[in-house]
């Protein structure tokens, strides 16, 4: 069980923010204190808190069942049926398909400032089906995929501190306006950047994100990692008999290897930060037929958006120069998601940091460390168990950003006040984007981080909804430092839409498979007790 202190001890706290980084350009900001819990407020992050507590139950098994559909992005329809039936029966109103993709929504609830958007991620990893609980690969279904980061948990989290601060703005009658998102296909970083476009921030006042983590903590300034644009390069040539005739042939496929040998010569002379990748998605039909189409998907990561911009500039070039060597056509390109670099706002940091200090860590279990060391062993990392303590300085500004991974919620910060709260659900020393991601969860480790995380969720929540200086500060910090020098222009093209079609055969090849172990809550307590796993399993 997370540590909820009860409303006659909840401290009140004057949080003034302990910079353990300054900005990495110009001088230190000056210190900022966001406004006091009074007796009233702490009262009532008590009783939010209190409130989500009494949920775990509903939120195991919202945490269960997304685990158990484990969809692809832009595909995610089990998924989008059951978390918009659990809205709509708690009141929300909500509007699907937004901004042209089928599994993307948005729900709304009360009326009036603060507008707060609650968000976080819905989609899984392709090949990453895992049974939970289990220290080894074992997959549910060879091959299909599955929540190999963890993404099946934190709509649920969002919409249990929904819950718990709806309650109370109901019956205190606290004007503000309670949103719920889902980031649809953020593993091709494919939709946020598409919210934008559509204004579906414009009257937000605070984005409060959630991702999954094996930590627990907020951070503010520019973020470790990268921004990326994700383009796909189509080439076509002309047919031919590969050995009766290869000279009146000409290979789309040609211009795709050519192209990634370019790339890779090129790749020594980027920058250290910078990051890429490729997969070919059409390599032609069949080795006797000089291949008349071909295509390779590129993801091109940068630090800032001027970089990232050069870096698509110098992938197009060198497209083109692979087609003229091949002596086939280019054809248009066609962008297939991107995200900004990420900045978090500070004075909503501050106050979710002092949240998070209230709740704590979850009390993990005998059994949880088992499986977290034994995963640990089994990938050859250090045997350290899950994370116990909470980081005691809010974090601030990277100071030299050596690149990373991309998230596209950096397209919604910089059009709004936000921040990522990381709640700790999984299991430290992990690959990323790998079956190991997945096995805890659909466990108690998972089950209790969401819970931890729903918490302080739900506090901040209050904050924002009690303390409209703290609204303030958030968009003064927002105009007058993030965006005083440097504004939001999309990566988007006009011409470029939702590539709603991804995955689509992907999922079907697998999905009747995986339907089959798609958890029932009206019959069995969990996932677990359903699949039969005895908790945890670990090699003899």
């Amino acid at each position: 069980m997370t540590r909820c202190l009860p409303a006659a001890i909840v401290l009140v706290l004057a949080v003034t923010a302990p910079l353990a980084q300054d900005r990495p350009e110009g001088p230190p900001l000056p210190a900022m204190t966001v406004p006091k819990d009074d007796a009233r407020i702490e009262k009532l992050k008590a009783e939010a808190a209190a409130d989500v507590e009494a949920m775990k139950v509903q939120t195991q098994q919202m945490v269960d069942s997304i685990f158990s559909f484990g969809e692809l992005g832009f595909q995610e329809t089990e998924t989008h049926r059951y978390v918009v039936g659990i809205l709509k029966k708690n009141g929300f109103t909500v509007e699907e398909g937004i901004a042209g993709i089928p599994t993307a929504f948005m729900a709304s609830w009360g009326s009036g400032k603060p507008v707060i958007a609650l968000g976080s991620d819905i989609d899984g990893i392709p090949q990453a089906s895992q049974k939970p609980g289990v220290a080894y690969y074992a997959p549910l279904v060879e091959g299909a995929p599955g929540h190999g980061e963890g993404h099946n948990s934190g709509v649920p989290l969002n919409i249990t501190a929904a819950i718990a601060v709806k309650k109370i703005m109901e019956r205190d009658k606290l004007p503000g306006t309670i949103r719920i998102w889902p980031g649809t296909a953020e593993e091709l970083v494919g939709t946020k950047a598409y919210f934008v476009r559509a204004g579906l921030f414009k009257d937000v006042d605070v984005a409060l994100f959630a991702h999954v983590s094996d930590g627990f903590s907020v951070a503010w300034g520019d973020r470790d990692g990268t921004g990326l644009v994700s383009v796909e390069y189509v080439f076509r040539g002309q047919t031919a008999h590969s050995a009766g005739a290869p000279w009146r042939g000409r290979s789309a496929l040609d211009a795709v290897e050519l192209m990634n040998i370019g790339w890779n010569y090129r790749r020594e002379h980027l920058g250290l930060e910078h990051r890429s990748h490729y997969v070919i998605t059409d390599g032609g039909d069949q080795p006797n037929v000089v291949p008349r189409t071909a295509s390779v998907w590129y993801y091109f990561r940068q630090t800032t958006y001027p970089k990232i911009k050069e870096l698509w500039e110098t992938g197009d070039a060198i497209a083109k120069g692979a087609a003229a060597m091949a002596g086939v056509e280019l054809l248009p390109t066609r962008v297939l998601g991107s995200a900004w670099p990420q900045h978090m706002n500070r004075a909503v940091a501050l106050a979710a940091h002092a949240n998070i200090q209230k709740v704590g860590f979850p009390q993990w279990s005998p059994a949880d460390h088992t499986l977290a060391r034994a995963l640990q062993k089994e990938l050859g990392v250090r045997e350290q168990g899950l994370t116990m303590r909470l980081p005691s300085e809010l974090t601030g500004p990277v100071r030299d950003n050596r690149g990373g991974g991309s998230d596209d919620i950096g397209d919604i910060s910089w059009n709004v006040p936000t921040i990522t709260l990381r709640y700790p659900a999984n299991i430290p020393g992990l690959p990323g984007h790998n079956w190991a991601n997945a096995i805890a969860m659909a466990t108690p480790i998972a089950h209790q981080g969401v819970t931890a995380g729903a918490k302080a969720q739900a506090m901040t929540m209050i904050d924002l909804l009690t303390k409209p200086e703290l609204v303030k500060m958030a968009w003064d910090y927002f105009r007058d430092v993030q965006t005083k020098d440097l504004k939001y222009e999309p990566l988007l093209r006009p011409q470029d839409k939702p590539a709603i079609d991804l995955n689509r055969d992907r999922m079907a090849k697998y999905r009747s498979e995986m339907r089959k172990y798609y958890y029932d809550p009206s019959k069995y307590a969990t996932y677990l007790e359903q699949l039969g796993i005895a908790y945890p399993t670990v090699r003899k």
